[in-house]
């Protein structure tokens, strides 16, 4: 198949997708404005021009506009057998500008989920990409359900996960040299990987971990990930008198992460809102117990007490206890983390999920 992507070519979930295609032999095209190394060499790349006038907003609407018929014609010069636009509310809706079939638009989540809800401008474009699609992709249950409430028919719609590769993400990448770096040797380890924007609430976990020095002052703490709010949660830290337990690490690359969890024994996500929550997904891959908030996302894969814990959102001393708790169960880390494996085996195995795509693609092309 000859397929044209147009994504967001920074982000990683966009190479990964793309890359399988490109991997197995598939003809694949990114359409985007910026791209992130790592893309295989038979990728063909497509970036868009942008506009630069001296009004920031106005090159922002001018731009996209422009776009538009950049994609159009794009389109038209690589003739695909199918149209691909990842998240709707951008990429999607310039696939579905141009006005080529057979088109699949793919939801990420927030596009679905909170855009359509900002108001009138994003809940048109969303619903212009919707009704052009053939079909559209998911990669939740949430994520389904936002496209029902939509007005999306269930038989337009099709679940496919992001997908994680288990040989990669493995307790087998655990690394006590890694360990010895961060100053953590020895101690039972709680990693969160979540950036620190409002929305993850990592504030929430930072205000609960004087709570758990209280029964176990040994803990160490390693808080990934980057964002706004950064320098405020340092702060916070030192307020507390807790920085010399907390490893503020920043961004780490997807190829480094699973050393990072496999290194950790307990995962927290302390996120006010989720989709798909791929990072969970990781974390159980490699075999951790997780700790998470209360949120539907977090419930399609963790079941409280049976393969984790789920605390309600902001209840700070319930966090502590659940953390105190696994910390002092090694047995039943293992046993959580052990059962997390199985189910991401079995539900979210990459190549897997790729493959459920590659037949997507293959009975639309059968239908037209």
């Amino acid at each position: 198949m000859k397929i044209c992507y147009v994504a967001d070519g920074t982000c990683i979930h966009t190479q990964r997708w793309v890359n399988y295609f490109a991997i197995k032999g598939h003809e694949t095209h990114l359409i985007c404005w910026k791209v992130m190394p790592g893309y295989e060499s038979n990728v063909n790349i497509h970036l868009l021009t942008r506009l630069a006038p001296k009004i920031w907003t106005v090159s922002q609407y001018l731009s996209f506009l422009f776009w538009i018929l950049q994609v159009r014609h794009l389109i038209n010069r690589i003739k695909p057998d199918i149209v691909d636009g990842h998240f709707i509310t951008v990429y999607g809706f310039l696939a579905a500008c141009s006005g080529f079939h057979p088109l699949i638009v793919s939801a990420w989540g927030s596009d679905i989920l909170i855009h359509p809800r900002r108001n009138f401008l994003f809940k048109a474009i969303t619903e212009y990409a919707l009704k052009r699609a053939d079909v559209i992709t998911c990669d939740s249950e949430v994520a389904r359900d936002g496209l029902k409430r939509l007005g999306v028919k269930l038989g337009r719609i099709r679940v496919i996960f992001k997908g994680v590769d288990t040989k990669q993400f493995s307790w087998q990448q655990r690394n006590e040299e890694l360990r010895t770096q961060l100053r953590i040797s020895g101690a039972p380890t709680i990693v969160s990987i979540r950036n620190l924007e409002p929305i993850y609430n990592v504030e929430m976990l930072i205000n609960a971990i004087p709570l758990v020095l209280k029964h176990t002052p040994e803990a160490k703490f390693v808080i990934a990930g980057d964002g706004k709010q950064r320098k405020y949660l340092e702060n916070l830290a030192i307020s507390l008198g807790i920085s010399n337990c907390i490893r503020f690490i920043g961004w780490i690359p997807h190829s480094e992460l699973p050393k990072y969890l496999a290194s950790s024994d307990i995962y927290v996500s302390t996120s006010l809102s989720d989709t798909s929550h791929i990072s969970l997904q990781e974390a159980m891959a490699c075999q951790l117990a997780p700790v998470v908030t209360d949120i539907p996302a977090n419930r399609a894969w963790i079941e409280d007490g049976e393969n984790g814990f789920i605390v309600p959102i902001n209840d700070i001393q319930m966090l502590a206890d659940r953390i105190v708790y696994l910390i002092s169960n090694r047995q039943l880390r293992s046993r959580f983390g052990k059962a997390n494996r199985q189910i991401i085996q079995k539900k979210a195995e990459y190549d897997k999920e790729m493959a459920k795509m590659e037949i997507v693609y293959h009975d639309l092309l059968m239908k037209r």
